[in-house]
């Protein structure tokens, strides 16, 4: 029922990061209302204080706001939004880059790499 997670990285940013690629995707709209506290601890399989942790965590970054009483809401400001999109399309495209680096694929070579890819024949 709880999801898979790495040793590797705390769990609260686990769960961030997975919130954030719904936001970015489309999944979760803004103004759309997170579920409590409770029921994506029951979802996540995890500790309610790690979503607690979780949630501060996007409140902090400006992504998500709690509402006294009423919940916690993903923003409705779509500046927020695309930063956070771009951010993450730039963390994803840095770490791809390096690690093509290191193993010493040159740059005409990457490039022609993610070219045949995309035309489906890798």
């Amino acid at each position: 029922m709880g999801d898979q997670f790495q040793a590797s990285k705390p769990i609260y940013m686990q769960i961030v990061s997975k919130v954030q690629q719904q936001i970015i995707r489309g999944d979760l709209q803004a103004g759309s209302k997170l579920p409590s506290v409770r029921e994506m601890a029951i979802q996540s399989g995890v500790n309610p204080n790690t979503i607690q942790r979780t949630y501060s965590e996007l409140e902090r970054t400006g992504i998500v706001l709690t509402k006294r009483g009423q919940g916690t809401f993903v923003t409705e400001e779509h500046g927020v939004i695309a930063a956070l999109k771009r951010e993450m399309q730039d963390e994803v495209i840095h770490s791809f880059v390096n690690s093509m680096k290191e193993l010493g694929v040159p740059p005409e070579q990457l490039i022609q790499k993610v070219e045949d890819y995309l035309e489906g024949s890798s």
